[in-house]
């Protein structure tokens, strides 16, 4: 389960779209730099924080801020809703109509029993994209893009520190990822592509929660 991530301004590397739009980039460059030091946890009924997303907006892949979690008839959803298993989407290719991108430069999971937190990353600090389904929501009268991260079994290797990871979606299968019709060979697609960049995923255990 992803309930945490990081976002730092200092990214160098920009593994996130193969043409990313410099005024995209420059957009969340500027978002992490506001909020510098800040772990990003899911949007709460009242914790406001809205999280950078990139979203396809016409042909253009635009950023803007959005709800972490569902919102199901003007209020959080009863059930866990920032996160949704990538066998869920595979049986259920329904819940692809609408794809997202979360940037990140790391993201965070405590490993049990011993409840030590660890840090995984793309080297340091290295930006790239976790795959998102997203909906629209409401709270009284206000809108907005609501986002959970896909998460697909860990690799061996990583399993020990926790059984799950994000999809990572590499900037070669970013447009198809945000583009492509909502099937369950999409899915399935983006598993192969993640493979890839999860074979360069750092671990590093932390001191304290993050």
């Amino acid at each position: 389960m992803c309930a945490s991530y990081g976002l730092d301004p200092r990214f160098s590397d920009a593994q996130l779209l193969e043409e990313a739009d410099d005024e995209l980039l420059e957009g969340i460059r500027a978002w992490a730099a506001q909020n510098a030091g800040e772990t990003l946890r899911p949007t709460g009924k009242n914790m406001r924080n809205l999280n950078p997303l990139v979203v396809q907006r016409d042909d253009t892949p635009a950023l803007e801020l959005a709800w972490w979690g569902f919102l199901i008839d003007g209020a959080p959803s009863r059930f866990p809703s920032i996160n949704t298993r990538s066998e869920r989407l595979q049986d259920r290719p329904g819940g692809l109509r609408t794809r997202a991108i979360v940037p990140a430069t790391r993201w965070f999971e405590m490993q049990k029993p011993n409840r030590v937190w660890h840090e995984f990353r793309l080297g340091q600090p290295t930006l790239f994209g976790m795959a998102a389904v997203a909906q629209r929501g409401r709270i009284g009268d206000d809108w907005f893009t609501c986002y959970s991260i896909v998460m697909q079994p860990a690799p061996e290797r990583l399993s020990g520190i926790h059984d799950r990871m994000p999809v990572l979606v590499p900037p070669s299968f970013a447009s198809e990822w945000l583009t492509a019709p909502a099937t369950r060979e999409i899915m399935d697609e983006a598993l192969l592509a993640s493979a890839e960049a999860t074979r360069w995923i750092e671990a590093a255990s932390l001191s304290s929660a993050p």
